[in-house]
């Protein structure tokens, strides 16, 4: 019993003694509403690291006359974008488009719990 005992006490003196991660856990939410009068397809793209939500080379689906709250997981600080198309046709896009192709200064936020409201329009001129 006494080796039980003090291995428990080895692993909080540990515990105790070990850093806390620099990387603080966050989240922010996308406020997204679609009045574009198309179907379209949604991605958040960070700028500090390859990452992307939903990830794997998926999208979030937001039907016409539609909105949603996308709320993300993210690192204190880090710069997220969104990137909106037009399901299939990817040339009509919002925010940095498909694959963070296109750059855009109003459609990113620092992740620091804050929302990002946008309503997607029909777009101009693309």
């Amino acid at each position: 019993m006494w080796i039980k005992g003090a291995f428990l006490a080895v692993g909080l003196a540990l515990a105790m003694a070990a850093p806390t991660s620099a990387v603080q856990a966050q989240e922010v939410t996308f406020a997204m509403t679609n009045d574009s009068g198309q179907d379209i397809q949604i991605e958040f793209y960070s700028e500090d690291r390859s990452h992307a939500w939903p990830g794997g080379g998926q999208a979030y689906n937001l039907g016409r006359a539609r909105d949603n709250n996308y709320k993300l997981s993210c690192r204190r600080g880090e710069k997220i974008c969104y990137g909106a198309w037009v399901k299939g046709a990817a040339q009509t896009y919002w925010g940095v488009g498909p694959n963070r192709k296109y750059s855009c200064d109003t459609c990113c936020v620092t992740c620091t719990g804050g929302t990002l409201a946008r309503t997607l329009t029909p777009p101009r001129g693309r």
